[in-house]
């Protein structure tokens, strides 16, 4: 029999959390590292360079990967013999631990949570509670899974219901295309196939606290159905093209997890949920003798990869720049952005609207402006802000024709892709989409060398501010004739995945 004492648990999940705000899984690294070394799309090739960057520069400066620190999600597996010293319960335990983590003054994370999500939406200011799975399993130990699960993978998560003669690769392969690059590829998807429609979740988002391991797979060959399951989808999911950032490229996923529990006869429930490529996770047990020891991982087991601007890339002075100079700006060039960039959210664009409708006056000059759609994570020491990367464009899709047309926005810098209607609107006002990498957030914030707020600070990320930027690298993802990068790169690199397929075969 084992003594769990609470506060073993509570310092074990908080320094947990702590560890994967910055180290990214080495098995991850080395997937990006093998993805990188085989991708022909350059600006697929640039996005993952910039990633393993970052991914370096936050294992070393131990600060966040992504400034989305993610929703909490925790596997606690609780052997029968274990006996708890504490006055809590699990989930209690656990929300202690994201609080402290989240609350460290020496890399203070974004609380993300909102309480009442159908109403007010309240942020709870510490990222708790967080989603905690307890299963009672044989033994005299604890062993926990632990995750922070960025917003923008996680609203791509899908749910299906098929028939049980329907075919899985099939809906996988006509779903994945549907979820745009929201959710940050390359990464992997973790599927959950039977049980029931809430089975099938807690195994999908389960699969994705496994390692990658496709290639070990693809070698020693598949045994089981879930194996040839995970081999099939990972090689037709990279032949759609869609590729880094989405951008187009070889490489979409790196991996396939599978996890399946027994259905009833007439249901087929799958779910499918992505992660990201700011992919966060851990594992650690407890038998009594003390908190949980997280070994950090070596920096020279990152790969030498450097990114430099090309010859042909434009440089930007945004406190200069005019409608007219846009206007000559191309779709997947890249664009060196210097001086002041307003930035702005899901919550600030409601609170614009709202003022506009009432006829109020905006407390921010939007006019001939670019606005950065970012919830930065707070500033610590010298830094001018905290890792500031891009939130999903598409959510702001909706307010995009006010914010070109009422308040005179003339260019947007976020992630993904945007809707059909919003590259409707950019080209009819002549305005530009650009788009910066998801996924290197800290990579991002170094170009960011002065920070304000300019209004609504009691929405704390939410507001909006004024930041001072140098060289900050994006992409012209929709120019001002409307040719949207989102589209036709994944369109070409699928035909040109096709012609690679042909030629291997004749």
């Amino acid at each position: 029999m084992s003594i769990i004492k609470k506060q073993d648990f509570i310092d074990s999940v908080a320094d947990a959390l702590q560890y994967i705000s910055y180290y990214h899984p080495l098995d991850f690294v080395q997937a990006l590292e093998k993805a990188y070394e085989k991708e022909q799309s350059q600006a697929a090739k640039d996005a993952i360079a910039q990633i393993l960057i970052n991914s370096r520069m936050s294992a070393e400066g131990h600060r966040p990967l992504c400034q989305d620190t993610g929703i909490v999600t925790c596997f606690v597996k609780i052997g029968m013999q274990v006996q708890w010293e504490s006055d809590m319960t699990v989930q209690e335990m656990v929300d202690e631990g994201v609080r402290r983590a989240y609350n460290n003054p020496d890399n203070p994370l974004r609380a993300s949570i909102v309480a009442d999500p159908a109403g007010r939406r309240i942020n709870t200011k510490d990222n708790a509670p967080a989603v905690v799975h307890i299963d009672m399993v044989p033994g005299d130990h604890v062993e926990v899974a632990i995750a922070a699960k960025g917003g923008g993978s996680e609203n791509k998560s899908k749910m299906v219901m098929l028939n049980p003669s329907d075919d899985i690769v099939e809906w996988v392969l006509k779903t994945l295309p549907t979820m745009g690059a929201g959710w940050c590829p390359p990464g992997m998807l973790g599927i959950g196939i039977g049980g029931t429609a809430e089975k099938a979740a807690v195994l999908a988002k389960e699969s994705l606290m496994d390692p990658v391991d496709i290639h070990e797979l693809i070698e020693r060959g598949a045994e089981t159905t879930e194996e040839k399951l995970r081999l099939e989808i990972f090689e037709k999911a990279n032949k759609l093209g869609i590729g880094a950032q989405g951008l187009g490229g070889l490489t979409t996923v790196v991996d396939i997890k599978i996890k399946s529990a027994p259905t009833h006869a007439a249901s087929k429930p799958v779910v499918m949920i992505p992660n990201c490529a700011a992919t966060r996770h851990v594992h650690f047990h407890l038998d009594g003798s003390g908190p949980a020891e997280l070994t950090p991982p070596k920096l020279e087991d990152w790969p030498e990869v450097t990114w430099e601007v090309g010859e042909n890339v434009r440089r930007v002075n945004l406190d200069t720049v005019t409608r007219a100079d846009i206007a000559d700006w191309k779709m997947g060039e890249t664009v060196l952005l210097s001086g002041k960039l307003l930035t702005g959210r899901d919550a600030a664009h409601k609170r614009i609207q709202e003022m506009l409708n009432n006829g109020e006056a905006l407390p921010v000059d939007f006019k001939d402006r670019f606005i950065y759609y970012v919830g930065p994570v707070d500033a610590i020491g010298n830094e001018a802000v905290g890792p500031a990367g891009p939130t999903t464009s598409t959510r702001m899709d909706k307010f995009t024709d006010m914010m070109l047309e009422q308040a005179g926005l003339m260019g947007m810098v976020g992630k993904a892709e945007r809707g059909p209607a919003t590259v409707d609107a950019i080209q009819k006002h002549k305005a530009v989409y650009l788009m910066a990498v998801g996924g290197a957030a800290y990579l991002v914030a170094k170009a960011v060398k002065k920070a304000k707020v300019l209004a609504f600070e009691d929405l704390g990320m939410e507001a909006i501010y004024e930041f001072e930027v140098e060289d900050m690298p994006v992409t012209v993802a929709v120019d001002s004739e409307g040719n949207n990068a989102h589209v036709a790169g994944p369109a070409i690199w699928q035909a040109k995945i096709e012609e690679l397929d042909a030629k291997l075969k004749a």
